[in-house]
C-alpha cells in the first residue's frame, strides 16, 4: 500500500481519532499514528481519556460510590445489607473490561470508516512528511507523506522534581487507577478535578485521604459559591483537603512495608506526613517530546503548547494541531469538537468551535458542573447581571433519590436576560448542564428556559426553577433576598 495519504493524524486520543474518522467520512485517505500501549503492552486506541483518564476513573467512581452508599445510604431505603465488602480485583477487572470495550470500539470505527491505524510513533519531519517508527522488534522507520498533517498528541501528567514518580509509592493519575489494594493512608498533591476524583474513589473505599493544595482557594476555576459547598461536602465525606499547603519534598521507601514521607509548608510552618502511597495530580503538560523533527519549524508558546491560528493552522504549512496539545481546557469533548472542525476545514467547510459554551464536569458525589461565566467573572467585567439559585432540597426527585445536596445557579444579563453561565452541584448535574449548553449556543434567555415545560418530578425542574428565580418568581422555593 502507498505511503502517501491525504491526511496523517498523530495521536488517537479524542481529538485525534475524531479528526481521523471525520476526515475519512469526508472522502480523504487517512492514516492515524498512535503509540499508546495498554496495561498488557498491546497497542490501544483512545489515548489517555479512554485508557487512563475519563473512562476508567468514572468506572471506579461508580463502583466506589455504590460501595459507599451500601454502607451509608441503603438503610434509609429499607435495604438491610450486612457485611458489604469490596473485591478490589473484581472492581479493577470491570474497569479493564469497560476500557477494552470502548478502545476496541474505536478500532471498529476506524475499520468501518477506512482509517488506517498505524501502530507506533510519529513525528513531523517537515511540511508534508512524517517520520514513522512502527511497533515491533523488526520494524523499520520510514517516512510517510501527506497533503496535511494533524497533530493531536495530547497531554501527560506534570511531574515534580520534588516528588518523582516511581510507579510504586509515588504515582501519576494512571498509576492511581490501577492500585491493587486500598492504601491505609493516601496522600494527593493537587485538589483539581483529577485530585478530588481520585481522592473520592479511594476515600470511599476506606483510605484515610489527605489532599495538599498549594492554592489558598479551592477550585478557583469554578463559581465561588459552588466550590465552597463542594469543599464542605468533601470534608463531611472524610477527605482532608488542606489549602495553602506547598509541598517541599516527598521521599519514598520501596518494598512491601515502604511508605512516602511528605514535607510541606502552610503559612511558613513546615509539616510532615507519612503515606502508604502518594498521587501527584498537579496538572498536565502538552506531549511534544520527540514530536518535531529538525526541519519541522512548528512554533510552540512559552508553556510548550503548539501555537495555532483560529483555523488550527500551525506555523508550518499544511500542519494543523488540535486538542490538549494546543492548550485551553484539557477536556476530551473540547478536543473532539476541534478534531471534527479541522477535518471539515480541510474539506473546505466552515465549522466553528464555540469556546464560550464548553461544559466542565467534576464526577464526584455530589457532581459539579458549569458552563460560561462565573458570578465573579461577570462582576469583574462590569456586567450588570441577575442570579437565580435553587437548592435540590426543594426538588421532589432529589428527595426520592436521597440526594438533596447542592443547587442550580443561573446567571443572566440584567438588560438582555441572555444566559451568561450556569453553575451546579448535586445529583447528575453532568447531565443537567447540557440543557444550558444548548440554550447558550442558541443565545437563549432565562425567560426561554422558564417558559419550557419540564417533566415532573425530575431533577431538571431545578433548572426551570432557577430560570424563574432569575426573575424573582420561583414557584417551589422561597429564596432569601440577596443583599
Amino acid at each position: 500500500m502507498s505511503d502517501k495519504y491525504d491526511v496523517i493524524v498523530i495521536g488517537a486520543g479524542p481529538a485525534g481519532y475524531v479528526a481521523a474518522i471525520r476526515a475519512a467520512q469526508l472522502g480523504m485517505r487517512v492514516g492515524c499514528i498512535d503509540r499508546w500501549l495498554d496495561d498488557q503492552g498491546d497497542p490501544s486506541l483512545g489515548g489517555t481519556c479512554l485508557n487512563a483518564g475519563c473512562i476508567p476513573s468514572k468506572a471506579l467512581l461508580e463502583s466506589s460510590e455504590l460501595y459507599h452508599r451500601a454502607h451509608h445510604d441503603f438503610a434509609d431505603h429499607g435495604l438491610d445489607i450486612k457485611d458489604v465488602t469490596m473485591d478490589i480485583g473484581r472492581m479493577q477487572k470491570r474497569r479493564e473490561k469497560i476500557v477494552s470495550q470502548l478502545t476496541g470500539g474505536i478500532a471498529g470505527l476506524f475499520k468501518a470508516n477506512g482509517v488506517e491505524w498505524l501502530q507506533g510513533s510519529g513525528s513531523v519531519a517537515d511540511a508534508g512528511k512524517v517520520a514513522f517508527e512502527p511497533v515491533g522488534k523488526n520494524a523499520r522507520k520510514k517516512t510517510l507523506e501527506a497533503d496535511n498533517i494533524i497533530i493531536a498528541s495530547g497531554s501527560e501528567p506534570v511531574a515534580l522534581d520534588i516528588a518523582p514518580f516511581d510507579d510504586e509509592r509515588i504515582l501519576d493519575s494512571r498509576g492511581a487507577l490501577t492500585l491493587p489494594d486500598v492504601p491505609k493512608r493516601l496522600g494527593i498533591i493537587g485538589a483539581g478535578y483529577i485530585g478530588v476524583e481520585l481522592g473520592s474513589v479511594w476515600s470511599r473505599l476506606g483510605a484515610e485521604t489527605v489532599i495538599l493544595e498549594a492554592q489558598e482557594s479551592f477550585m478557583p476555576i469554578a463559581d465561588t459559591q459552588i466550590a465552597r459547598e463542594a469543599l464542605r461536602q468533601f470534608g463531611k465525606q472524610g477527605m482532608d483537603i488542606r489549602l495553602g499547603a506547598r509541598v517541599v519534598s516527598a521521599k519514598a521507601k520501596t518494598g512491601k512495608s515502604g511508605n512516602v514521607t511528605v514535607r510541606y509548608s502552610v503559612d511558613g510552618d513546615e509539616n510532615e506526613e507519612v503515606f502508604d502511597r502518594l498521587i501527584v495530580a498537579v496538572g498536565r503538560r502538552p506531549c511534544t517530546d520527540g514530536l518535531l523533527g529538525g526541519d519541522a519549524q512548528v512554533e510552540l508558546d512559552d508553556k510548550g503548547f503548539v501555537s495555532v491560528d483560529e483555523e488550527f493552522r500551525t506555523s508550518l504549512p499544511g500542519v494543523y494541531a488540535v486538542g490538549d496539545v494546543i492548550g485551553g481546557p484539557m477536556l476530551a469533548h473540547k478536543g473532539m469538537e476541534e478534531g471534527s472542525a479541522v477535518a471539515e476545514i480541510l474539506a473546505g467547510q466552515k465549522p466553528h468551535v464555540n469556546y464560550e459554551t464548553v461544559p466542565c464536569v467534576v464526577y464526584t458525589s455530589p457532581e459539579i458542573a458549569w458552563v460560561g461565566k462565573t458570578e465573579a467573572q461577570a462582576k469583574s467585567e462590569g456586567i450588570d447581571y441577575r442570579v437565580g439559585a435553587i437548592p435540590f432540597a426543594a426538588n421532589g426527585r432529589a428527595k426520592a433519590l436521597g440526594q438533596e445536596i447542592g443547587q442550580v445557579k443561573l446567571i443572566a444579563d440584567a438588560k438582555t436576560d441572555r444566559i451568561l453561565g450556569a453553575h451546579m452541584i448535586g445529583p447528575y448535574v453532568s447531565e443537567l448542564i447540557q440543557e444550558i449548553v444548548v440554550a447558550m449556543e442558541f443565545q437563549a434567555s432565562s425567560e426561554d428556559i422558564a417558559r419550557i415545560i419540564h417533566g415532573h418530578p425530575t431533577l431538571s425542574e431545578n433548572v426551570h426553577e432557577a430560570a424563574l428565580a432569575v426573575d424573582g418568581r420561583p414557584i417551589h422555593f422561597a429564596p432569601k433576598k440577596r443583599k
